[in-house]
């Protein structure tokens, strides 16, 4: 059973499982860091893109982030200890042009999740390498993934290999399949049905 403070930070409809599941789509990648890159384009200050080496990305700074994790398929693993990029660290390095209001977070095999910018730029999110001290592991996510802990964890996208500023919202890979544009598991966002007048795309 989880402990009190637990089920206060447990979203309606979630629960604490026995052991600590995983769930993705697809299979799971390799990784080669002599090939490995993000690459950050779209709307980008400089117009142009960047695309950062494993060394490159490694030396940005790096911080630790206590925080729950909710899939919507209703488990939620509870006080997680991750480490990495923080975003606004990318944001910084790699500045968006004005008028970005949402990013595209890419992993391998082109599966996306759109997020607003407002959420990514988060203290909370990162762009994380590690759990609970130990480098990811493969199925989790390793290199990197992104850990977006207040959305819904699809929004938290595994294999990151890259991230686009857009001007105007589209959906990302669930979220074209009817999963909803925002995500709030608080609100139980789950599905694009729910969705409120100015929550998706046009």
């Amino acid at each position: 059973m989880p402990d009190p403070t637990e089920e206060d930070r447990l979203p309606p409809g979630q629960y604490v499982p026995r052991g600590r599941p995983v769930v993705h789509y697809g299979r799971v990648p390799g990784f080669r860091p002599e090939r490995w890159s993000l690459s950050v384009f779209g709307a980008t200050a400089s117009g142009e893109e960047t695309r950062l080496s494993w060394p490159e990305f490694s030396a940005l700074p790096q911080v630790t982030v206590l925080a729950d994790l909710h899939c919507v398929t209703r488990f939620s693993l509870m006080g997680n200890e991750w480490s990495g990029v923080p975003a606004g660290a990318l944001l910084s390095a790699v500045p968006p042009a004005p008028g970005v209001a949402h990013v595209m977070v890419w992993g391998e095999y082109g599966y996306s999740a759109n997020v607003r910018m407002a959420d990514f730029a988060r203290d909370t999110t990162l762009l994380a390498t590690g759990l609970g001290g130990r480098p990811l592991s493969a199925e989790r996510g390793h290199p990197v993934r992104a850990v977006v802990p207040h959305l819904y964890a699809w929004k938290s996208v595994k294999w990151v290999r890259g991230v686009e500023y857009l001007t105007a919202d589209r959906r990302g890979f669930w979220e074209e399949r009817g999963y909803h544009n925002v995500g709030d598991p608080w609100r139980e966002q789950r599905y694009s049905y729910q969705e409120d007048p100015g929550e998706g795309p046009p």
